[in-house]
């Protein structure tokens, strides 16, 4: 892409996402300015010591707090700005902000935490909220995502609003990019049959990749016969169990040049012997709801890693998997990861301490915002790397490095942002001065 077009379209991009602020707009945008300028932010006050933070400290609460942001114009927005050389293949993952101590701010839940000595007392469990991510996944080697939606989540209510979050995606994506099915690949923590039968009706027009255990089992449809019809077929399958498996439906076996020869296969046709009980509470008999099951083996990691054992994975879409595309997908699902870090660490996304989950919202909007804008002024960026870093080379730095370049970039592509207003009455006439003639008393 020519430096011209570069700038065109992240000027561009800045310009959208600020009509898509509808109150308090200066302040808001003025805040992701200083989010993409700033060093390391310890707490949101410290945001408007940067130069492109033109208000006081106290709009960066207030933007937060009375702003409004037209999170559906955004999100149509980031859709468009996706990277149009990336595949068709979505993540979805869920991150916890931890608000252990906040016991005024409403929805808290318990979730899981990643970083077990975050909680004091290294449970994996933290009181606080869940933001489900969804982010198109690049297959380069520089374990980047383009994060274009957020959502809150519940702990009960995971499966309805991953697929809501799905549809509605995959609605904007075909707006803007035609005919072709997304592929979404969530990891184990999300329960693949609820969320299957959720999107039953529309798996025509999605697919999803979900990774199971490796103990799970399987069933087959059963042999017609007569009398009552069976649910489920004598034959199990054990993904534990190479001697239940049969006949796969699909193999794929290639080299692969970060993975060694890596091997596919798929099964279709099962299902799991599900409950009445949990997601299927309510109904008087539990669904049967098949699936492709793909197992996938490596034959190294990167970085000399001992390679662990067999991947498993549920797939429900239309038509037959495409084996590479799913192998791939999932694994670079862990892309997001580094996403999240950069956006908690360097962005200071966890850093921000708000009442309201309202609050956090605006804040979650911003910070995409300013990630999508690094990516976007990445062909733009000169290279201010330390003594200690490697060289790279012209557009492929990587967020951080962006970055450190972006305030002379934000200065070329300008600023929709108007500057303030005084707040403050003038100091009026200096005293002793002569009053004009048309003013003086007869």
């Amino acid at each position: 892409m020519a430096c011209g077009d570069a700038r065109d379209r992240l000027a561009g991009f800045r310009r959208d996402v600020y009509r898509c602020l509808w109150r308090r707009a200066d302040a808001l945008f003025e805040t992701m300015e200083a989010v993409l300028t700033a060093g390391r932010v310890p707490s949101l006050p410290y945001l408007s010591l940067e130069p492109v933070m033109r208000r006081g400290h106290g709009m960066v609460y207030q933007g937060l707090a009375r702003g409004r942001v037209d999170e559906d114009a955004l999100r149509d927005l980031l859709v468009r700005s996706r990277p149009p050389d990336w595949p068709c293949v979505l993540g979805v993952d869920a991150s916890t902000i931890g608000r252990p101590w906040a016991v005024i701010s409403p929805g808290r839940e318990f979730h899981h935490h990643s970083c077990a000595g975050h909680t004091g007392s290294g449970d994996p469990v933290i009181k606080g909220w869940a933001w489900q991510w969804l982010s198109p996944l690049s297959f380069d080697a520089d374990s980047r995502a383009a994060p274009q939606d957020a959502v809150q989540v519940g702990r009960d209510d995971v499966a309805a609003v991953t697929a809501a979050q799905v549809l509605a995606h995959a609605a904007r994506l075909r707006r803007a990019a035609g005919t072709r099915i997304p592929l979404y690949v969530m990891d184990a923590g999300y329960d693949e049959a609820p969320i299957t039968w959720e999107l039953r009706d529309h798996l025509d027009q999605v697919q999803i990749l979900v990774r199971v255990r490796n103990d799970r089992v399987m069933y087959r449809d059963p042999v017609p016969e007569p009398g009552r019809p069976r649910r489920h077929g004598e034959d199990r399958f054990g993904c534990g169990d190479p001697g239940t498996w049969g006949e796969p439906g699909q193999v794929l076996i290639r080299e692969d040049p970060r993975y060694g020869l890596m091997t596919v296969m798929s099964w279709g046709g099962l299902h799991p012997r599900l409950a009445c009980r949990g997601h299927f509470e309510a109904m008087a008999r539990p669904p049967v709801i098949r699936c492709h099951l793909i197992r996938v083996t490596v034959e190294k990691l990167s970085n000399g890693r001992a390679v662990p054992g067999p991947l498993w994975l549920w797939r429900a879409g239309p038509g037959e998997p495409d084996l590479d595309l799913c192998a791939h997908g999932y694994l670079h699902r862990f892309d997001m990861e580094h996403t999240w870090r950069f956006a908690k660490t360097a962005l200071g996304w966890a850093r921000a301490a708000v009442r309201f989950p309202e609050q956090f919202a605006r804040w979650t909007w911003i910070i995409i915002s300013a990630i999508t804008q690094l990516r976007l002024a990445r062909a733009l960026a000169e290279d201010h790397r330390l003594p200690w870093e490697r060289r790279r080379r012209p557009g492929r730095l990587t967020p951080g490095r962006v970055r450190r370049d972006f305030a002379r970039l934000a200065a070329l592509a300008g600023t929709p942002a108007s500057p303030p207003k005084p707040s403050k009455a003038g100091p009026g006439r200096p005293k002793a001065a002569a009053v004009p003639r048309h003013h003086a008393t007869t």
